[in-house]
């Protein structure tokens, strides 16, 4: 009978946590290019990389819940050999397709993570690291539960950059190029930076993108956990 009641506390100890690991799901994200011009789709810590020609069928990827740090974007102007290896003018991964880890600036970002806090999906469109092509990051099966829907990015800021910003196939934000505190929120101003006329271009561009890493209030989407995503490249 001991052992019996022992079992029934382990029991009952493990059962939330499987009623906990039940009530998550993956999420699925539909990656589709409209631009005119092939890129090469990237997701950590997902997915990897694929290349989308103009007018592909949409690639997706499943996210398993609980996934954080979550990064989806499009490389442009890369060359790739048959294993896999190469180079990308924008979003180059460490010179493969299957990437693994961050891009390299410039390039837009989606950024999540799921379930990440009270059962919600935090979403957001970064230009932190630069611009290179237009972006939806919005959820598939319409705004239910997200409050204000998802972040979009639809100017060419390539075409507007600064020219101090300008780098080939895109626009850089201020921290790449001038790597001062002022403009990456780090050493002393990493508890008190704010805006710059840099930052205000690309937030005047896309008022819904980060346009700096202190950007907060007016960048961060929530969604329920368990919905689905679309990012678009050139919507």
């Amino acid at each position: 009978m001991a052992s019996l009641a022992a079992a029934s506390r382990v029991v009952l100890h493990i059962l939330p946590l499987f009623l906990l690991a039940a009530g998550t799901h993956a999420a699925t994200f539909t990656i589709t290019n409209k631009c005119q011009f092939t890129v090469w789709a990237a997701a950590v810590p997902s997915g990897g990389g694929k290349q989308l020609d103009p007018g592909a069928q949409p690639w997706s990827i499943e996210v398993p819940a609980g996934t954080t740090g979550g990064r989806v974007w499009a490389r442009t102007g890369c060359n790739f050999d048959g294993s896999g290896n190469g180079q990308c003018q924008t979003g180059d991964c460490g010179g493969v397709l299957q990437c693994t880890g961050y891009g390299q600036a410039p390039n837009t970002l989606a950024e999540f993570g799921l379930n990440k806090y009270m059962g919600q999906d935090f979403i957001d469109i970064s230009v932190i690291d630069g611009f290179n092509v237009p972006m939806d990051f919005l959820p598939a099966d319409g705004t239910a539960g997200c409050a204000k829907g998802g972040p979009r990015c639809d100017a060419d800021i390539t075409s507007q950059c600064p020219s101090e910003l300008r780098a080939p196939g895109g626009c850089n934000n201020a921290c790449t190029v001038f790597k001062k505190d002022e403009y990456c929120c780090t050493g002393t101003a990493a508890d008190n930076c704010g805006p710059t006329d840099y930052s205000r271009f690309f937030k005047g561009q896309c008022p819904d993108a980060y346009s700096y890493p202190k950007d907060d209030a007016t960048s961060i989407f929530t969604c329920p956990g368990g919905t689905n995503y679309q990012v678009v490249f050139c919507p």
